[in-house]
């Protein structure tokens, strides 16, 4: 048994986000602060908000379709740890994107999202509430990095050690 093309798509898509707004984050944090900066922190966060928008269909579309059985020979303990891995990396998925706009809110730069949509400001400006924020933004992020490669070891170890086909009830099939 295999996710929905809808869970897949959202999954991989979510995937590719993260991938592209994790090193941006760390690449235009490093720069001066120049027209380019401001843009690339401008992708960054639409990025961000599409993650958490994305992330709320997910969860949506999984509230109202279960998740296939993991594999038969597959470990109680096994099984524990993988829904303990998702039900945190749907909270850091969730939480990195909120604390990017909370602190953007409170360093007092409003988040646009694609450039069309002004999103409200989550709390008022306040210069140590931002640099808090910001502080928990990054470790957020690093939290995040630390489970997805966590989650990509385990997908690999079930691909190529155990064998045992989990990582096919995740891939793009045909219609």
């Amino acid at each position: 048994m295999t996710y929905t093309r809808t869970a897949v798509v959202l999954h991989w898509t979510i995937a590719l986000l993260i991938f592209i707004a994790f090193p941006l984050g760390l690449y235009m944090h490093e720069l001066p602060l120049s027209p380019t900066r401001l843009q690339l922190y401008s992708y960054h966060k639409w990025l961000g908000i599409t993650v958490l928008l994305l992330l709320l269909a997910r969860l949506a579309w999984r509230a109202t379709h279960a998740a296939p059985p993991y594999p038969a020979g597959m470990a109680p303990w096994q099984r524990r740890a993988a829904s303990a891995v998702h039900g945190l990396l749907y909270l850091l998925i969730l939480a990195v994107p909120l604390s990017g706009w909370l602190m953007s809110s409170a360093k007092g730069v409003q988040t646009v999202w694609l450039g069309v949509l002004p999103l409200p400001d989550l709390v008022g400006k306040d210069k140590a509430l931002g640099e808090a924020l910001e502080e928990l933004h990054e470790i957020l992020n690093y939290g995040l990095l630390t489970l997805v490669l966590f989650h990509v070891a385990a997908a690999a170890k079930h691909q190529f050690v155990d064998r045992d086909g989990l990582l096919a009830r995740m891939r793009f099939r045909g219609s």
